[in-house]
């Protein structure tokens, strides 16, 4: 079993990065008719090769879910995609979804896939990207890709307030990011599934900041034993943090997938000020687009199973 003794999955030696052509069906949940049938709205899905400016070079491929109010005119025949336009009082948030240590852009139990439609479907809507990375489980790499995320956000629509959501090594992106000097006032809040703790000395700036941090592992974890979330809790220091333990469960929370993703929805919402009321809470968080062994099947087709990555 593992313990917060074994706290960094280690990169595997033969990775490159990957196309979003590789990801191809997985812009949506299999059931997104279900929210959008609940919610009578209707977000764009953007698949995107976002530059990355460092040494490596290249490009980072994502998914971006972008709210209903974005869309100022439908698809047109020459490029495939709608007019965009952020509405001048919109917030001015957004949330990236980053996977474990074999990149991918399911998340932990394709949660990612479910919460960045609802994300993006509450209330005037939050802007959600689903980050690959261009060389998992290496750290500096993979937190170049999620800053060119943000850039590519400030850049196109303005947003530049982030929450970041990570999962096992994620954790380390997530902190890294969060506890950087430059991104101080950027990072609104920090998420994080069954972290690892190596290379996640940035959560300890973060209360001094007050941004917000919630922490959710399985006590069955084989993968990075629960000590090392309860081992993140007690270096955030008091403030805003919370530590969520679902007994039994395993590294990608499989048994517990729909109360963590919505647990991690009003967790998003709560950081970027948006109000979920109880019609909202039933008609968007509530909606299962995700069934049965579909969660482990999409987890493998969009990369989140890759080597050293694991399930339990």
């Amino acid at each position: 079993m593992a313990t917060a003794l074994n706290p960094v999955l280690e990169p595997h030696p033969h990775q490159r990065p990957h196309s979003i052509h590789s990801y191809a069906g997985l812009a949506r949940p299999p059931h997104l008719s279900r929210l959008e049938s609940a919610s009578h709205k209707q977000g764009y899905v953007e698949p995107l090769s976002i530059d990355v400016d460092d040494t490596k070079d290249g490009f980072v491929p994502g998914f971006l879910h972008l709210p209903p109010d974005f869309i100022t005119a439908p698809p047109t025949t020459a490029t495939g995609r709608p007019q965009v336009t952020v509405p001048p009082h919109h917030h001015r948030t957004a949330a990236i979804l980053m996977s474990g240590a074999g990149g991918g852009v399911a998340g932990p139990s394709s949660m990612y896939l479910s919460l960045a439609c609802k994300l993006a479907t509450l209330g005037s809507g939050i802007p959600t990207l689903r980050l690959d990375y261009r060389y998992p489980a290496h750290t500096m790499p993979c937190v170049n890709d999620a800053k060119a995320g943000m850039k590519y956000l400030r850049d196109m629509y303005g947003l530049d307030h982030f929450v970041l959501v990570g999962w096992s090594f994620g954790g380390a992106v997530v902190f890294t990011v969060a506890g950087d000097h430059d991104e101080k006032k950027e990072v609104v809040g920090c998420a994080t599934i069954a972290s690892q703790t190596a290379g996640t000395e940035g959560i300890g700036k973060l209360a001094a900041r007050h941004v917000p941090v919630m922490l959710m592992h399985g006590s069955g974890d084989n993968t990075l034993g629960v000590g090392c979330s309860q081992r993140l809790w007690h270096e955030y220091g008091d403030g805003d943090r919370m530590l969520q333990v679902f007994e039994g469960d395993n590294h990608s929370l499989s048994q517990n997938a729909e109360e963590a993703e919505e647990m991690l929805c009003e967790f998003v919402a709560k950081c970027a000020g948006v109000r979920v009321g109880k019609e909202e809470r039933q008609n968007v968080v509530g909606v299962e687009l995700l069934e049965g062994d579909e969660r482990r099947e999409l987890m493998e087709k969009g990369g989140d199973l890759r080597a050293p990555e694991r399930e339990d």
